[in-house]
């Protein structure tokens, strides 16, 4: 008994400081362990948010992601390899079930490596596209650092991510002067999947080529993209809420350029942001951040002087409710309360084929974990089979679809204002029952009165 409570503790102390809401087990590919020490800034920051580290290359043969049908690791890190496949424990198909049991990806890419073909078809299955000849260079002859890169111009200045659109919560929360380093970088081209999402773009002047095929002398037609059309840095979140990022430079990542400084045509030198771009980035693929919670829901009739259990299975139309749901967001070590940005909103449908009302919930309650919104309603007039629903998704945060099926039953007989308790109601009821009886008394006079028989006369001769 005292071992199984001792179990009991040890497993919920682990899960109160777990590094994230997805687990801490992190696997690091590199083609060689020792270079580790070129991140150690980076791998010491994820260490120090609570993560379990393993360290293997590519070709280890020790390396499995699934042991017995289960994920041994819940994200993986994979830093740029010079070997073209990774082995037998790496294929697409076993990074993609990877992903469709809840684990988490960040990918790193280099222009000084080509790029597995484990991850080109992988990348190929998320509506990902990279060079045709697995390798490629950005480069921006206006946005470059003039300090490192003053010939090559492959070393990018860009302004810190923001919001994609207004009512998008800023989970990157970056200056109006923060500026991010992105040397010997590798752009991507998005397709139109809605699971995808640009988080550092490339500015207006830049494109995408290869220097060892296309020398000084780029010819448009070769270009993989160029402008903002050039993703850089991008998210995927799987319908399961399971997450993959790609960034398009591992050097940004390294020691180097998390102390460097940085100049740009006609600025001053700046400090990077990369180490704050770094801790953002990696949080949400091993979210850490962006992670939502549905801790509970009710509904209950709302009518005065009436008390009504709560999520009772039927309603009557017409009727008063009050739906209330309680959510919490992740952030970083603890789950906080979420509160909605300024121009977005979180609703509430009840539908049936189609939704019949459609409203905004209100934040009424904020606890030191969670946010209560709330709204009151009348239910339609239409009987049937209903849901209350709630079908919240937007961009680096994990979907919240709760449905409550009811079922909404017309008003009953003594429910109306006419009814037999009322003496106003005789009328209709005592014609009914006229109706009813003399239906019936047509009927037994007409199946009991046989015609009369013909005489029959009987001729003697």
């Amino acid at each position: 008994m005292k071992s199984f409570l001792s179990l009991f503790v040890f497993l919920f102390a682990a899960a109160v400081h777990a590094a994230s809401a997805g687990g801490d087990r992190l696997l690091v590919l590199l083609d060689d362990v020792a270079e580790k020490d070129v991140y150690s800034t980076f791998l010491g920051d994820l260490e120090g948010r609570g993560f379990k580290i393993d360290y293997e290359t590519p070709k280890s043969e020790n390396l499995h992601l699934f042991h017995l049908g289960e994920r041994v690791y819940d994200h993986i890190l994979f830093f740029p390899t010079k070997t073209k496949g990774l082995g037998p424990n790496l294929t697409p198909n076993i990074l993609v079930k990877f992903i469709n049991a809840h684990g988490n990806i960040l990918v790193t890419n280099s222009a000084s490596t080509t790029i597995p073909t484990s991850l080109v078809g992988l990348l190929n299955e998320l509506d990902i596209s990279l060079p045709a000849e697995r390798t490629g260079l950005v480069v921006d002859h206006f946005n470059y650092d003039t300090l490192s890169a003053d010939e090559s111009h492959d070393v990018l200045v860009l302004p810190a991510p923001h919001p994609l659109r207004p009512g998008v919560k800023d989970i990157f929360e970056a200056g109006a002067d923060d500026v991010l380093a992105f040397p010997s970088g590798v752009g991507h081209v998005l397709g139109s999947s809605a699971l995808l999402n640009p988080v550092v773009r490339a500015t207006k002047t830049a494109y995408s080529y290869n220097p060892k095929e296309q020398g000084d002398v780029v010819d448009p037609d070769d270009l993989l993209a160029a402008g903002q059309q050039l993703a850089l840095v991008s998210t995927f979140q799987a319908r399961n809420s399971a997450r993959l990022s790609l960034i398009g430079s591992a050097e940004m990542l390294s020691n180097k350029w998390f102390d460097a400084k940085v100049k740009k045509l006609g600025g001053d030198k700046v400090g990077t942001w990369n180490r704050a771009f770094a801790k953002k980035i990696s949080g949400w693929t091993f979210q850490e951040i962006g992670v939502l919670r549905v801790n509970t829901i009710e509904h209950h009739l709302a009518e005065p002087g009436v008390e009504s259990e709560p999520n009772p299975k039927i309603y009557r139309v017409g009727n008063n409710v009050t739906y209330s749901i309680s959510m919490s967001e992740y952030s970083w070590d603890s789950w906080a309360p979420f509160i909605l940005p300024e121009d977005d909103d979180l609703q509430l449908e009840v539908s049936m084929l189609s939704p019949f009302l459609r409203m905004n919930l209100e934040l009424v309650d904020k606890s030191t974990d969670a946010s209560t919104y709330t709204r009151s309603f009348t239910l339609p007039d239409k009987h049937g089979i209903f849901n209350f629903l709630v079908n919240y998704k937007r961009p680096f945060f994990t979907s919240v679809e709760e449905k409550n099926t009811f079922t909404l039953r017309h008003m009953a007989h003594d429910e109306w204002p006419r009814s037999y308790a009322i003496v106003a109601g005789w009328p209709w009821l005592l014609g009914m029952f006229l109706t009813f009886g003399g239906f019936l008394l047509f009927c037994a006079v007409w199946m009991y009165s046989a015609p009369a028989r013909p005489t029959t006369t009987k001729k003697t001769q």
